[in-house]
């Protein structure tokens, strides 16, 4: 397997905050979407190099084993277990014990270096785990839907489940690297990076907005027309209504991860607009109004 500089994908250096890393890596990402460049074969190409290196370079442990084992970072555990074994027994052999021969503790490099036939066999090692991150609109999250992720590589069809969380992560058992010698593959964690251009605030389930109430209808009660995430609601306003007061209207929030049909609740709160540019009238009948009160 050739070495690839993920770095150099990224164009970053070396020392790349994790700010910098996810930077770098939407702004390629977007620029090399299949989306955008269909029937491009290099760009694709160049997706899924994009896609390897973030996987990599923004997983503080995966980055420290790149760093350290290049090419072969994915068996950075095979090798620390390996050389850990191995001074575990030369610390044992020296004291003294002779239970474990030069062949016992060997066979994990045979394993791993091409050594006997027999240890091989014996020595099996499961696959690395993959991390990715899938980026979401806040509309995105709120129904179940499929999506494509190119994993190392591959291209990978997922449901994702209405709910789901930002900064959430979901395991995909079997789908990570392939074992050592037969071993079971790893697994495939994906986490949600959600972005939020509505006017609406999540909190957990919960959704929070704002709604703009002129005076008069604040004063005198009325009904006005207000936004959920599923559309308009008309609601009904109290007389005597408060800046800064709170409605809550129950389920029309966001779905709640994996319970089908249960939603959290949707809470408004009213700003009272002040009028501006009155007429003379205007301002003569608030005078005469402030002097009744």
């Amino acid at each position: 397997m050739d070495f690839i500089d993920y770095y150099k994908i990224l164009g970053i250096g070396k020392k790349a905050s994790a700010a910098e890393i996810k930077k770098a890596y939407r702004k390629l990402a977007r620029k090399h979407h299949p989306d955008l460049n269909p029937n491009d074969k290099e760009a694709e190409k160049r997706f899924k190099q994009i896609n390897e290196a973030n996987e990599v370079l923004s997983h503080p442990e995966n980055r420290k084993k790149y760093d350290s084992y290049g090419k072969d970072w994915k068996h950075a555990e095979e090798f620390e277990k390996a050389r850990q074994r191995d001074q575990s027994q030369r610390t044992y052999r020296s004291s003294g014990s002779s239970q474990y021969s030069e062949e016992d503790f060997s066979d994990f490099f045979g394993s791993m270096f091409g050594g006997r036939e027999r240890s091989q066999r014996s020595v099996k090692f499961r696959g690395q785990d993959f991390q990715a991150t899938l980026h979401l609109n806040l509309e995105d999250a709120y129904h179940t839907h499929k999506r494509t992720l190119t994993v190392n590589g591959k291209s990978i069809r997922l449901t994702i489940p209405a709910g789901v969380k930002n900064g959430q992560t979901i395991k995909i058992k079997g789908y990570g690297g392939e074992g050592i010698n037969g071993g079971p593959k790893g697994d495939l964690h994906i986490t949600f990076d959600i972005e939020n251009h509505t006017k609406f605030k999540r909190d957990g389930s919960n959704l929070y907005t704002n709604v703009d109430l002129d005076i008069y209808t604040a004063i005198l009660g009325g009904e006005v027309v207000v936004d959920s995430f599923e559309g308009k609601v008309k609601l009904k306003i109290a007389p005597e209504t408060q800046n800064g007061s709170q409605v809550k209207l129950k389920g029309k929030g966001f779905p709640v991860y994996k319970k089908d049909g249960q939603f959290g609740d949707l809470i408004i709160t009213f700003q009272l607009k002040t009028p501006v540019n009155l007429t003379s009238k205007e301002k003569e009948l608030f005078k005469q109004l402030a002097k009744l009160r």
